[in-house]
């Protein structure tokens, strides 16, 4: 059964969402991200992803203190992402309450400290972020699109044991325009020895069926659950 992942996305220690990743575009849903990650917990959820969407800006963990209340509130699985640049950012997400760490400019910017990670915390504490636009990996907070296409990422960090890659698909993210499963369904079947979460427009529950038919490991919802096009009564059936 697909893993469905609510995303809490941080910037000054309230819960909000852009559009399309412009810090320009944001929304404020909530004061309180704790309180958000606990009714996710009272419905039946079992892991959420955590952004701090400050740190992928300002390139290193800002918002650690509203994963310290998540985790101290919740016994939700937190994969936290956002700002992990350093030993220092990764050692802090996870004396936070982070059970994993989802890494993505380090593994184009910094190829031998991403291995040194894997190797100290292993495959099932780290998930390879993917952030992809026409096919390019985005790095930084997506502000810096580089000429790496996805599947040339993929190879190479095949080798360092990753197990679980976040993809997001930039140009469909916060847009309430739908998801592009045959992009996740084409990549996971050329990827079968990973676990792939989807990430970017997913609008409706017929898309998560759609994702848990093609075997993908989950789907990320956020704008589509805090717009109410997505309520938890829908969900129950993966839960």
């Amino acid at each position: 059964m697909i893993e469905i992942i609510p995303a809490i996305d941080i910037i000054q220690g309230k819960c909000v969402r852009l559009e399309k990743g412009d810090y320009k575009k944001v929304t404020v849903y909530s004061k309180n991200p704790e309180e958000v990650a606990m009714a996710f917990e009272d419905a039946g959820i079992q892991r959420i992803h955590v952004v701090d969407l400050e740190g992928a800006k300002e390139k290193h963990v800002v918002n650690y203190k509203t994963l310290e209340k998540i985790a101290s509130k919740t016994s939700l699985i937190i994969d936290f992402g956002g700002g992990i640049k350093s030993d220092d950012d990764i050692k802090i997400v996870y004396e936070s309450g982070a059970k994993m760490a989802t890494i993505g400019s380090v593994a184009v910017t910094d190829k031998q400290l991403f291995e040194s990670w894997m190797k100290k915390y292993g495959p099932e504490k780290i998930i390879l972020g993917a952030d992809v636009k026409d096919n390019k990996i985005a790095i930084t907070g997506w502000k810096n699109i580089t000429e790496i296409n996805l599947e040339e990422f993929l190879n190479t960090n095949l080798e360092t044991g990753i197990k679980y890659v976040l993809c997001t698909d930039i140009s469909r993210d916060g847009m309430l325009k739908g998801a592009s499963i045959d992009f996740y369904k084409n990549i996971s079947e050329k990827y079968k020895s990973l676990k792939f979460i989807a990430s970017g427009g997913i609008t409706s529950v017929d898309e998560i069926e759609e994702f848990d038919k093609a075997n993908i490991f989950g789907v990320i919802i956020g704008k589509a659950y805090y717009e109410g096009y997505i309520k938890f009564k829908d969900l129950q059936k993966f839960l």
